[in-house]
């Protein structure tokens, strides 16, 4: 463990007034950013997309179920993967619990990757989630709302993300451990990793129209790992100088047995 100062209550207090403030800003700030998200403009969605749920085939517009709003989570499951990204996964522990409260308040949720319907329906089950999930496979939802590469892009360097142009990305070699490891647990490569990507994107319903409203990615869903709101609050916040250290859930006792982070 690092070494830390030990103070008084007195030193203490002293310096958690100070840091209050800083709190404070941040919340004010938090909340400034939600208002200009608010005041962006929308944008028609032309395209007639289609997904799998497992209520059946469905449209864009059949993703809000009778509500005004959508919120899209971007889960990173490819099509030929054996199971769902894992730091996906640790953000989607906490989907269930929200689903009831957004629905009542005129926000439909929804969880959309490109692997098969009936992949998706089986790795729900093995987590034991309940939040709706559609599949996009087949569609060109997640390589319009940039969450997708192709391989071609992948080669030529002519993909974006997170508002940015990427270079070619399709050497194994040119990706960190980090990624590889994720890969691997996903019974893929860190090239075919590296062709889905995480984010956030809404949607609004106005008149039978929808529109495109907000997209955010890498970092942007930050704010959705439960988790990490816990450990930015604990004595050694994210302490992650071990990489990759989440799990899917119920893999925690059979890798880390007899082990702690």
């Amino acid at each position: 463990m690092a070494s830390h100062i030990i103070g008084t209550r007195e030193e203490w207090l002293a310096a958690r007034l100070e840091l209050l403030q800083a709190e404070k800003e941040l919340t004010r700030r938090g909340d400034e950013l939600a208002r200009q998200r608010q005041t962006l403009p929308w944008v028609r969605v032309e395209k007639d997309y289609r997904f799998g749920t497992g209520g059946g085939d469905a449209t864009l517009a059949d993703l809000f179920r009778g509500r005004s709003q959508l919120l899209v989570y971007h889960f990173m499951f490819g099509p030929d993967w054996s199971a769902g990204c894992p730091s996906c996964s640790a953000i989607a522990d906490g989907f269930n619990g929200i689903v009831a409260h957004l629905e009542n308040h005129d926000v439909a949720f929804t969880a959309v990757s490109r692997a098969p319907l009936a992949k998706l329906l089986a790795y729900q089950r093995r987590m034991g989630w309940t939040f709706p999930w559609a599949s996009a496979n087949g569609s060109g939802f997640n390589l319009d709302f940039n969450v997708a590469i192709s391989e071609a892009q992948q080669r030529a360097g002519d993909a974006e993300y997170n508002y940015r142009r990427e270079g070619p990305s399709a050497d194994e070699a040119q990706y960190p451990e980090i990624v590889r490891q994720l890969a691997t647990s996903c019974g893929t490569g860190a090239v075919g990793y590296a062709r889905d990507r995480p984010g956030l994107s809404a949607f609004v319903l106005e008149d039978g129209v929808v529109y495109h409203t907000y997209s955010t990615y890498a970092r942007g869903v930050d704010g959705l790992w439960g988790m990490y709101q816990w450990l930015d609050r604990a004595p050694l916040g994210r302490n992650e100088a071990d990489g990759a250290w989440w799990r899917r859930h119920d893999e925690y006792a059979a890798a880390d047995a007899g082990c702690c982070h």
